[in-house]
């Protein structure tokens, strides 16, 4: 209920989430976050996932809310945008919701991902986790908000990727056509 009040009472946020990606630093992350999006004036959904984001802020205003679980299926194409970690199951939901996407990669196969969806034209060029700073976060948040381009083709992507009907096609092929 508390969400979906949030989400009525304005325009539509930026989600924030790192997914399984700990934080050494919960508190500084979420002071990073919550600067880089004060600085482009949006609000914003902090989910905190494994990440503690949001769970240790003590300043938080009205204009952002933290949830500790949501499903990127309800919540995704209620965003402006979305910013996480850049695993594929997150970036396959932010694509899927046809929603601009910053990739915050930590490691492994997320700065693929985050090339990937830049590559596509879905969102700006990701920032590493390593290099990240309130600027160059409220850079990439701006750049996915304002730039129309990346609105169009991420909203095009989406309608790709619903169309593809994934699961579906995959339990046919590991099923079969009898549906055992």
């Amino acid at each position: 209920d508390d969400l979906e009040a949030f989400l009525a009472a304005g325009e539509p946020p930026v989600v924030v989430g790192m997914g399984s990606m700990t934080s050494r630093d919960p508190a500084a992350l979420t002071r990073l976050v919550l600067a880089a999006l004060r600085h482009v004036g949006r609000r914003a959904v902090l989910v905190a996932g494994w990440s503690g984001l949001g769970h240790t802020a003590r300043d938080l205003t009205d204009d952002v809310l933290v949830c500790a679980d949501v499903p990127h299926d309800w919540l995704l194409p209620r965003a402006a945008a979305v910013v996480h970690h850049g695993g594929s199951g997150t970036t396959a939901a932010g694509l899927r919701a046809g929603r601009p996407t910053v990739v915050v990669p930590h490691f492994g196969d997320q700065p693929l991902w985050g090339d990937r969806v830049h590559a596509l034209g879905a969102g700006p060029a990701p920032v590493p986790r390593a290099e990240l700073t309130v600027e160059r976060l409220a850079a990439a948040v701006r750049t996915a908000v304002a730039d129309p381009l990346i609105s169009t083709r991420a909203a095009e992507v989406g309608t790709a990727v619903r169309a593809e009907r994934g699961a579906e096609r995959a339990a046919t092929v590991i099923l079969g056509s009898s549906g055992r």
